[in-house]
């Protein structure tokens, strides 16, 4: 049983978000800052991901003015709370076959998750995908949600966001020393 640690390249890594409302949805990136990959024989065994919370962008408004003014919004208090907690992070727990179980942790608060997962290794490079659904509310992410408001018509903002994930990492080369 070979047991391998692969480091994430954030520059090859990508996440994209959706948020959906009744009258649409909006899309955009968050980076990922680093991370660490571990498998056994090639199946995935454990890890951990921090995210750069400040990296929100929004994709599909593209009036520069309301984009600032859109993404100022979700690194506010009513979202990320970017400012105070800059990071979030996902440390993996369990895997049974593809499917992941772990702690995700954004504004300090921490709650289980699970998703299924795609991990392939070759020569030295990892790749997983995997698309993650989050109750942001949850996370004390209650802005125009119907489980805390009532009367929103078309301006509730759906519970639920969606993160399709793409880590790229490298295999960890051990230094050893000669003694």
């Amino acid at each position: 049983m070979e047991t391998q640690k692969f480091d994430i390249t954030s520059s090859q890594s990508n996440i994209t978000w959706v948020g959906k409302k009744v009258t649409g949805a909006h899309d955009g990136t968050i980076d990922l800052k680093r991370g660490e990959i571990v498998v056994s024989d090639n199946k995935l065994i454990k890890g951990f991901f921090i995210v750069d919370t400040t990296s929100i962008k929004i994709l599909d408004i593209t009036d520069p003015e309301t984009n600032a003014q859109f993404a100022g919004h979700l690194a506010s208090d009513d979202f990320f709370s970017s400012q105070q907690f800059p990071e979030a992070v996902l440390e993996i727990i369990s895997v049974s076959d593809n499917h992941v179980e772990g702690n995700l942790t954004i504004k300090g608060i921490t709650n289980r998750i699970a998703f299924d997962t795609i991990v392939r290794v070759e020569n030295g490079v990892l790749r997983a995908d995997a698309r993650i659904i989050i109750d942001r509310t949850k996370y004390d992410m209650k802005f125009r949600s119907g489980n805390f408001f009532t009367n929103l018509g078309d301006t509730l903002i759906y519970n639920d966001f969606e993160l399709q994930v793409t880590i790229i990492a490298s295999l960890r080369q051990e230094i050893l020393s000669l003694v």
